[in-house]
């Protein structure tokens, strides 16, 4: 059995649709390891987590950073996201609800590794080395996967963590063999 969160990370499943401070949706989430060891002057992170919002959407979906406007491969694979001008985590209201804590964990420490990089300056939608060899994706999973490691989470736990719908198999092996994750025991 895989553990839990920190004590100190919370999460408020009861939101339906609409926009919540990062703060309201996971109480705590300044207050748990990770967040220490995002990359830059604690002061700018806290300020930037203080100001992230999360969009809680009807939609089947998991979580991702708002893009501006729509990435130009949307429309071609179906996808109309969310957009927003601020730093904006969108996350699907059944995700939220009825996903593992250590699921929500990991993602919400994720995609705020990808606002951070946003911040700085970085293309969060440039999928020309392909998702799971995009340099954001592997930084953002590599956070994640490294305090998942920390916790004790099981190498079970995070293939099925990684094995997300928009990756074939193939890609699969592949983003588990960038992260260091065994494909099988």
């Amino acid at each position: 059995m895989d553990p839990d969160p920190p004590a100190a990370f919370r999460i408020t499943r009861d939101l339906g649709p609409g926009n919540y401070p990062l703060l309201e949706v996971f109480p705590g989430f300044v207050n748990a390891p990770p967040f220490s060891r995002y990359p830059g002057p604690s002061e700018h992170v806290r300020s930037v987590a203080s100001g992230t919002t999360v969009q809680v959407v009807a939609e089947e979906t998991w979580m991702y950073v708002a893009p501006r406007v729509p990435p130009p491969f949307a429309e071609a694979v179906g996808w109309k996201p969310f957009t927003s001008q601020t730093n904006c985590i969108v996350v699907g209201h059944m995700h939220l609800e009825s996903s593992p804590a250590m699921t929500l964990y990991l993602d919400i420490y994720h995609e705020f590794f990808h606002i951070l990089q946003r911040e700085s300056g970085r293309e969060l939608w440039d999928i020309s080395h392909g998702y799971v060899d995009s340099p954001t994706e592997l930084e953002a999973y590599g956070f994640s996967v490294a305090e998942a490691r920390r916790l004790g989470v099981s190498n079970g736990f995070l293939r099925k963590y990684l094995e997300v719908d928009w990756i074939s198999r193939s890609e699969h092996r592949q983003l588990l063999k960038n992260l260091g994750v065994p494909a099988s025991e």
